[in-house]
């Protein structure tokens, strides 16, 4: 990757579905209001299970957003990114393309980014057909698991013909289909990319695999804290679900067509730590790398950066090695800058958390305000950095950064930035 330095790429449009609301505003303000989404679940039973408690999304009904034939085609993970999709494209005003004469459906793709697809309709039929409880499967099966389909159903809807690609990198899924998508601007085979994650793995085969892998919160007892970034007593990750949007337009298509624009692109990265297929490496040398690959695209100096939304999952060493890392590459600016997870609010997205996250740093520079690290209790020595403890702060942000890290040593890292004009 080169210096973007042919023509900037702007963010018009923005669109979410979380665990502590449906659309950017209500998620936004949950976030700097220090709201959770984490629960006991209730869609199923969870007796047996370790985990009881998951942050899912609430007072969802997807034929409230779409038609009920539609409601029907797609799992829950295409319906989170498909409203999260719609909201975006009106926000960037590009849902109406007979009434766009600057912009063509020839010329829109979309990335969609999910790390399980369907696995929670593929677990309950499988289940289905072990128990005897039923010999064949829906006609609709193949078409609502497999993870392709939730970037081919914004398009039949939508009337799209651009570019169409399904990225699958583990939990930075999110953020990596927002640099696949600046790299088809880029490479001049679109001029706007939506970029959407999607995400609702949360079933008992999921919980029992992660589980396995020690790698999810056991805080039953107590949900609304069981997510803790950063803090001493973090034991896991929470799972979450979800759908995120981003609309990336050029700079030049969206001027000419009088977008509303929240902020510019500069920087984006991917790297792989080649170690391990669930630890990350001790140094974090794919972090540090990922990071600072990042900065080299945005042509900046790392003490421009004012803020980094981490990926900060509550793991107990997924958390320090960030940390790590952070002050590995920004030297004595990490002590400067300020750093949260809006994972103590959300728990995991995992593929739809890079691009929520990102939401979060374009409020951040729109708005001036710092999105807070929930349930930092017992400050851990081994992090200790600004995490914006508790509580959201009002502080100049011209400049942010967004840390997705997952399985497989996958590392992605962007940057946006407050646009002038």
């Amino acid at each position: 990757m080169e210096k973007n330095n042919d023509g900037s790429i702007v963010i018009t449009g923005m669109g979410a579905v979380t665990p502590i609301g449906i659309g950017v505003e209500e998620y936004w303000k949950a976030l700097i209001d220090g709201k959770t989404g984490v629960t006991e679940i209730d869609s199923f039973d969870t007796t047996d299970l370790p985990v009881k408690i998951a942050a899912t999304v609430k007072d969802f009904d997807a034929a409230s957003y779409m038609d009920k034939k539609l409601a029907r085609e797609m799992e829950p993970f295409m319906q989170y990114g498909y409203v999260a999709a719609d909201e975006a494209m009106k926000d960037a005003g590009i849902d109406t393309l007979a009434e766009n004469p600057v912009i063509t459906p020839e010329r829109i793709g979309i990335v969609f980014g999910t790390v399980f697809a369907g696995i929670t309709d593929v677990a309950e039929t499988q289940r289905g057909i072990a128990t005897g409880e039923h010999s064949k499967t829906n006609p609709r099966f193949i078409t609502k698991i497999i993870g392709n389909i939730g970037a081919a159903q914004i398009a039949i809807a939508k009337g799209l013909h651009g570019p169409s690609f399904t990225v699958s990198t583990a939990c930075s899924s999110g953020l990596d289909t927002i640099s696949m998508g600046a790299m088809l601007i880029k490479q001049d085979l679109a001029d706007a990319v939506i970029c959407v994650g999607g995400e609702a793995a949360t079933c008992p085969l999921t919980i029992l695999g992660l589980s396995g892998t020690h790698a999810l919160s056991q805080r039953n007892d107590d949900p609304a804290t069981a997510s803790r970034p950063f803090d001493a007593d973090r034991n896991g990750f929470v799972m979450g679900e979800g759908g995120g949007a981003i609309i990336l337009e050029k700079e030049s298509v969206a001027k000419a067509r009088n977008a509303k624009i929240h902020a510019e692109l500069i920087g984006y990265a991917n790297s792989t730590d080649g170690f391990h297929v669930t630890s990350p490496h001790p140094d974090g040398i794919g972090a540090i790398f990922c990071m600072e690959h990042s900065l080299q695209v945005a042509g900046i100096k790392p003490e421009e950066i004012d803020y980094i939304n981490a990926h900060g999952t509550s793991t107990p060493k997924g958390d320090v090695i960030e940390v790590k890392a952070i002050k590995t590459l920004f030297g004595e600016h990490a002590y400067k800058l300020a750093v949260s997870s809006t994972k103590g609010a959300t728990g995991h997205l995992m593929g739809a958390g890079g691009v929520t996250e990102t939401i979060a740093c374009v409020k951040a520079v729109e708005e001036d305000i710092l999105p807070p690290t929930l349930n930092q209790i017992n400050p851990d020595p081994d992090c200790d950095l600004d995490f914006v403890p508790n509580a959201a702060r009002h502080s100049v942000v011209n400049t942010a950064m967004c840390n997705a890290f997952g399985f497989g040593g996958q590392n992605a890292s962007l940057i946006v930035r407050k646009y002038k004009g």
